[in-house]
């Protein structure tokens, strides 16, 4: 019994990780598809597909199933016409959130949104951006350059900001000068890994276990939703509870 557990145990986890990855396929595709239509089909002309087609490449997603986002963003694959809306709130513990969505059906996005902040312990509706500061954010592979050579780079293109670790560099900016600043570093260091506007916490407040799963289990039930493209909030949680939290 305990092999047939085991194996029934690793059969779910592929299914898990299959549906994930086709849930990122279909949010890349939907990118794609927005990003192609406010702007040119050509990404030469286009940070924001440009940006996308990237992701999609790191993401591994078929070029067949990029060409075909793009000939909906034309007309020629026919399809759904995407409104971006944006919906603010509280977690449990107060944490601040808000959620940036592509969707076809306004109406069928906000009740499935506000279902789940009510079913977690949160409200949906309050004004929470005043606890966030919008930037532009810049991330490369740490590989592609040491911390020096980075910020050198990143200060030249105007760059606010530089963090750097064993992993990755980021890179912030005003949000006016986030095209400017990827294509001076894209110049120097080639494609980014990414290249987009964040909302980032400028008040955080600190959770114990207890907190921590609660809007964990709010962020991932929002993050699994097919219309949500990004989450952010404002919470701070130690590495003594997130090592808690994985081994639970």
């Amino acid at each position: 019994m305990a092999g047939h557990s085991q194996f029934k145990n690793i059969m779910h986890r592929k299914g898990a990780q299959d549906a994930k990855r086709a849930r990122i396929f279909a949010k890349l595709a939907r990118e794609i598809t927005v990003s192609a239509k406010q702007g040119q089909a050509d990404p030469a002309f286009n940070p924001r597909l440009r940006t996308a087609l990237v992701a999609a490449r790191q993401a591994n997603m078929t070029k067949d199933a990029v060409e075909r986002a793009i000939k909906k963003a034309t007309g020629a694959g026919g399809g759904d016409d995407y409104a971006e809306v944006r919906y603010e709130g509280r977690g449990p513990a107060g944490v601040a959130i808000i959620v940036e969505a592509l969707t076809d059906n306004r109406n069928r996005t906000a009740g499935d949104v506000r279902s789940m902040f009510n079913k977690h312990g949160g409200a949906l509706g309050d004004t929470v951006t005043f606890q966030f500061d919008r930037l532009g954010v810049v991330r490369y592979p740490a590989a592609v350059a040491d911390a020096d050579a980075m910020l050198e780079a990143a200060i030249e293109a105007g760059a606010q900001d530089v963090q750097s670790n064993e992993e990755a560099h980021e890179v912030i900016a005003a949000p006016e000068d986030l095209n400017t600043l990827r294509d001076a570093l894209e110049a120097r260091f080639g494609d980014a890994e990414s290249a987009r506007l964040e909302w980032r916490p400028n008040l955080t407040v600190p959770l114990d276990e207890e907190g921590a799963a609660a809007v964990l289990k709010l962020i991932d039930a929002l993050d699994d939703h097919d219309d949500v493209q990004n989450v952010y909030a404002n919470f701070e949680v130690s590495d003594a509870v997130l090592a808690k939290l994985s081994a639970g």
